[in-house]
C-alpha cells in the first residue's frame, strides 16, 4: 500500500464468502479487474483470505477479500472455516456466492443466519450464469453474473453501493469539538516502543481531522508539555496525549482547558465509549485469580516495555492490589467464547475497521463480560477519567 494510501481501517470492507467451487475467485478476479485470487476447477483452492485493497467506484476505497470455502472439511479445513468467520466479522458487505448450476443449501443458509444475525448488509450472488438461464431480481439483493465474460459485473459494483449504507462522512475523531482557528496540542511521548522515523497511525489520523476543522495542530514530547503550553499566545481548546503518559500530562494541563486521550477519541470513533466507560468499573471488582482478555487489533514487534503485555499488567495489578491473570490476543484473533474473562481491556483499535470493533464489543455485550480500551482504564487508574470524557456530556454524566 502507498504512503498516500487510505489506512485498511477506513475503508469498506467487502466479504466474498460461499461452497468450495462456488466460483468466489473467478468472481473477485472479475471485480478487480486483476488475476488476484488462484482459479481452479479442484476445491478448495483459496486455503487463506487474500485481500485486495483499491478504488471501486461510485463506493471509493474498499478493502475486498476472498475467503476459504464454508463447506471445507477435515482438521484443516474447519481452521479455514474459522479464518472465513473472521474475515466476516470484519465485513461491512458480504457477497454470498452460490454456482447457479447448483443452487443454495443449508451452507448457504447457515452464512446467511449468520450474516443476518450481526446485520451485516449481504448480495446473494449466482455464479457461471453463462450455464443457466434466470433471471435478476436486484430489488431484493439477488444479481446473476458471469466471471468470465463479465456479464453483469458492474451491474453488481452498482448493486453493492446501492445496498451499502455508506460510513458517516460527518463522524470525526474531534473536528467536532473544534473551531476554526482553535489549537490543540498533541503529546506523542518518543520512547524506545515508538516506531522510528514516524507517527503511528492514530496521530496521523487525528493531525488530518485537525486540520479538516481549520484549526491549528502544535505536536510535543510529554517532556515538554509544560514549556509548550507557556509559549502558546492563547490557551489551547483541547490536550490529547499518548494514554501512556496521561498522569504526566495531566499534571501540566490545567484544569480549564479540554484533556483527552487518543485511545479515548477512536472508542467514541469506531467503538462505544459509553460501554467502554461502563466497563473500566470492573477494575474495582477484581478478585485473585480472576482472568483480564488484553487484545490488540494489530499485530507489532513487542518492546521490552509493551504497554499491552508490560505496563497495563503491571498498572492493573498495583491499582486493585490483586493477583489477576492476563491473556493476550493480537490482529485478526479474537476467542468466540470470552466466559472465562472477568473483563476485556483492548486496544485503540486504530487498525481495525469499525464493523470489526463493534462485533467485539457486542460480542462481549452478549457474554456479560465489561470491556474497556487502553487509554480509558489508564486514565480510571489514575483517576482523571472523569476529566478526560468532559468534552462529552453523555459520558460525563456517567462518572
Amino acid at each position: 500500500m502507498s504512503l498516500n494510501s487510505t489506512p485498511s481501517g477506513e475503508r469498506i470492507h467487502i466479504g466474498i464468502f460461499g461452497r468450495r467451487n462456488a466460483g468466489k475467485s473467478s468472481l473477485i478476479n472479475a471485480i478487480t479487474g486483476q488475476e488476484l485470487a488462484v482459479v481452479s476447477d479442484t476445491a478448495g483452492t483459496t486455503t487463506d483470505p487474500v485481500s485486495k485493497a483499491m478504488e471501486l467506484l461510485p463506493l471509493g476505497p474498499v478493502m475486498i477479500t476472498d475467503t476459504a470455502g464454508i463447506d471445507d472439511v477435515g482438521e484443516l479445513g474447519a481452521l479455514r472455516i474459522k479464518k472465513s468467520l473472521e474475515v466476516l466479522y470484519k465485513t461491512d458487505i458480504a457477497l454470498l456466492v452460490t454456482d447457479s448450476l447448483i443452487g443454495e443449501n443449508d451452507y448457504d443458509k447457515e452464512i446467511a443466519e449468520k450474516l443476518k444475525k450481526h446485520n451485516i448488509p449481504y448480495i446473494r450472488v449466482f455464479t457461471k450464469s453463462d450455464l443457466a438461464e434466470r433471471n435478476d431480481d436486484k430489488q431484493t439483493g439477488v444479481i446473476y453474473v458471469d466471471s468470465v465474460t463479465g456479464k453483469n459485473i458492474n451491474e453488481l459494483k452498482e448493486l453493492i453501493a446501492s445496498t451499502l449504507q455508506l460510513k458517516d462522512e460527518n463522524k470525526r475523531i474531534c473536528a467536532d469539538l473544534l473551531s476554526p482557528l482553535d489549537t490543540v496540542v498533541l503529546v506523542v511521548p518518543i520512547d524506545a516502543s515508538a516506531p522510528k522515523g514516524r507517527l503511528i497511525l492514530p496521530q496521523q489520523q487525528t493531525i488530518r481531522d485537525i486540520l479538516e476543522a481549520g484549526a491549528i495542530s502544535v505536536v510535543c514530547r510529554d517532556t515538554e508539555v509544560k514549556a509548550t503550553l507557556e509559549k502558546l499566545s492563547v490557551k489551547p481548546k483541547l490536550v490529547i496525549t499518548d494514554s501512556q503518559a496521561f498522569g504526566r500530562v495531566s499534571k501540566d494541563v490545567s484544569d480549564d482547558i479540554m484533556l483527552t486521550s487518543f485511545s479515548i477519541l477512536f472508542a467514541r470513533y469506531k467503538g462505544n465509549l459509553k460501554k467502554n466507560v461502563e466497563g473500566v468499573k470492573t477494575l474495582d471488582t477484581l478478585s485473585d485469580g480472576d482472568t483480564i482478555l488484553i487484545s490488540e487489533g494489530c499485530t507489532h514487534h513487542r518492546q521490552c516495555e509493551d504497554i499491552g503485555t508490560v505496563k497495563i499488567p503491571a498498572w492493573v495489578k498495583k491499582y486493585t492490589g490483586k493477583d489477576v491473570n492476563f491473556e493476550f490476543t493480537s490482529g485478526g484473533t479474537f476467542p468466540e467464547d470470552l466466559s472465562k474473562y472477568k473483563m476485556i481491556i483492548h486496544c485503540g483499535a486504530c487498525t481495525l475497521s469499525e464493523r470489526e470493533m463493534k462485533y467485539r464489543i457486542s460480542s462481549a455485550d452478549e457474554q456479560n463480560i465489561p470491556i474497556t480500551n487502553y487509554g480509558i482504564a489508564i486514565a480510571y487508574i489514575n483517576g482523571i477519567l472523569k476529566r478526560s470524557v468532559k468534552p462529552f456530556d453523555e459520558i460525563y454524566s456517567l462518572l
